[in-house]
């Protein structure tokens, strides 16, 4: 499972004009399922993201996460972190995760995110073309990877 982080001042997504998630600070994720993916991997990677410190303490120290800053989350599902394209030119998504198991990883990270006391869970519709608006913070983008990490 791979996780980008994009720590954000805003982040909104929108579906066919309409506003579907919004959240006003904290976290933007890009979330990607890949086939050969465990309960083990969800756990840990949303485990990581909401308690990454990469927001500053009093001394402008990246040393307190999401849940010390009582950040929001705003999750979206995107397939194409799962690309290859160590050969030509068009990437080759054949390690994405089924669509229907991956829509219900997708779920489950939201609820477990909730679950771990995230004081805001928005997100995108799984499977839909999506606008996404991120204005990020310092710029911090940190890419989680459950197989590599």
């Amino acid at each position: 499972m791979k996780a980008l982080i994009q720590r954000a001042k805003y982040g909104k997504v929108t579906v066919d004009g309409t506003t579907v998630g919004q959240i006003s600070g904290g976290i933007v994720l890009l979330l990607g399922a890949e086939e050969g993916d465990t309960e083990k991997d969800l756990a840990y990677v949303v485990e990581k993201v909401v308690n990454l410190r990469i927001f500053a303490d009093n001394a402008g120290k990246m040393n307190l996460s999401l849940l010390d800053v009582g950040g929001e989350l705003l999750v979206i599902s995107q397939f194409t972190l799962m690309a290859d394209t160590r050969k030509g030119r068009r990437p080759s998504f054949v390690k994405a995760m089924e669509p229907g198991l991956a829509e219900d990883y997708y779920l489950r990270f939201i609820d477990a995110a909730k679950a771990l006391g995230v004081s805001k869970v928005e997100s995108g519709v799984f499977g839909a073309m999506m606008d996404v608006e991120i204005l990020n913070e310092g710029p911090v983008t940190i890419m989680i990877d459950s197989k590599r990490d």
